[in-house]
């Protein structure tokens, strides 16, 4: 079935969206399954189970890291990490840049916005964003790219409010891009919305249990 997901998914977005194949609590079967239906790009939300499934999966799968991010377990993943999703704080920056440096990598990052009306999510206000991305300090941090921004709507079935919300994303996006042409990826969008957040300009979904089923957290 994994293989029939992917390519039905992939065939219902446009070629300019990336499909993160969000692969966490999954056994390395299924990765593997999905991998030798073309699937390369691999998202976690747990360092270390991504770190396992790294050391036994072909290596040139890209692993992004979208789950929330404490700074102390950056080191784990900084030699291999393609891009972090989840970066909603400064300091956070700051640690994977030191942890790239020692591995002589350049590590990519999405800076992730709260859009949400729940308090449950993580992310920067916009103000803040346009803070850190205008701080001379961030010039200094030469071993990461902020390449875009990363966002999470409300978990709600008021599909007025969840467009509401990636479009506020969207124009936000849009209007830094002009500024910053570094601006390239906008992540919007999960098993439930991603449609609605392509059509609110989202360029990568992240999409776990329409490809790979419910997950078992019992594992």
């Amino acid at each position: 079935m994994i293989k029939e997901n992917l390519i039905k998914i992939k065939e219902s977005i446009p070629e300019n969206v990336t499909l993160v194949a969000v692969s966490k609590t999954k056994p390395i079967e299924d990765l593997q399954e999905a991998y030798n239906a073309g699937q390369r790009i691999f998202g976690e939300n747990k360092i270390q189970e991504m770190v396992d499934k790294y050391d036994a999966l072909p290596k040139d799968i890209k692993w992004h890291m979208i789950g929330h991010l404490q700074s102390n377990k950056v080191k784990y993943m900084a030699h291999f990490v393609d891009l972090i999703h989840g970066v909603d704080k400064f300091k956070t920056l700051v640690e994977i840049n030191k942890q790239a440096k020692k591995h002589n990598r350049v590590i990519n990052c999405l800076l992730q916005a709260k859009i949400a009306k729940e308090d449950t999510k993580f992310g920067f206000s916009f103000d803040e964003i346009e803070t850190v991305l205008s701080t001379e300090k961030i010039a200094e941090l030469q071993n990461i790219n902020v390449v875009g921004f990363m966002g999470m709507a409300t978990f709600t079935e008021d599909e007025v409010q969840v467009s509401e919300e990636f479009l506020s994303l969207k124009n936000f996006f849009d209007k830094l891009k002009a500024k910053n042409k570094f601006l390239k990826v906008l992540s919007m969008g999960m098993s439930g919305d991603y449609q609605l957040a392509i059509k609110n300009g989202s360029n990568m979904i992240r999409v776990g249990s329409s490809i790979f089923g419910n997950r078992n957290y019992n594992q």
